[in-house]
């Protein structure tokens, strides 16, 4: 009785999913078909700001960008899709800097997560739509993204080299201060010590 039950139920299961999908298959019949005429209609139909097509750098109307060379999209691609070349420069300031040398992306390999937009602390980098990227050689799919030439660091004015050399002269005029007294406070501490000694033989 118990597997006539059974048979009953798992049959009518299979009818009721065969129907529901047979209603979506159904549906396909009646609803208006939509041809796109691509390419012939490339002008005036784009797809959605959301859709992520292929990642760019972010230029300004100068030709300068905001890459730090951090690698942080780099660490956090999961296909490792993102290779940065970068070297030190010295900065007006006298300081040491990164600096970006070449950002190398691989089209074919990414999966478009958006991880490198969302860990940019600059926001650098960006997907726009454009979806034509179809090409016949893999090799063609790897992009150098900084496409405009890198610019040098400015040469420091005479102003800013003085500023640097009297910057660094206070600070190892600080250094010689504080080793002096440093020196100082030990000397007093060797003199002390005999004295304390004799005090302490005086008591006796």
């Amino acid at each position: 009785m118990g597997s006539v039950k059974e048979y009953f139920s798992s049959l009518g299961t299979g009818v009721a999913s065969l129907l529901k999908g047979m209603k979506v298959t159904g549906k396909e019949f009646i609803t208006p078909k939509i041809t796109e005429c691509y390419p012939e209609n490339r002008l005036t139909h784009h797809p959605a700001e959301r859709f992520r097509a292929e990642l760019k750098f972010i230029y300004d109307a100068d030709g300068n960008h905001k890459c730090i060379a951090c690698g942080n999209c780099e660490r956090n691609c999961p296909n490792g899709t993102i290779a940065i070349e970068s070297k030190m420069v010295t900065t007006p300031q006298g300081t040491k800097k990164k600096k970006l040398v070449k950002y190398l992306y691989d089209l074919g390999s990414c999966t478009f997560c958006q991880l490198c937009v969302t860990n940019c602390p600059t926001g650098a980098i960006e997907f726009d739509n454009d979806f034509e990227q179809a090409v016949f050689t893999r090799s063609k799919l790897v992009k150098q993204l900084n496409y405009l030439p890198e610019k040098e660091e400015p040469e420091p004015t005479p102003e800013e080299l003085a500023k640097i050399a009297a910057e660094r002269e206070a600070k190892i005029a600080a250094a010689k201060a504080a080793a002096a007294a440093k020196a100082a406070a030990k000397a007093a501490e060797a003199t002390e010590a005999p004295r304390a000694d004799d005090n302490k033989e005086e008591n006796k």
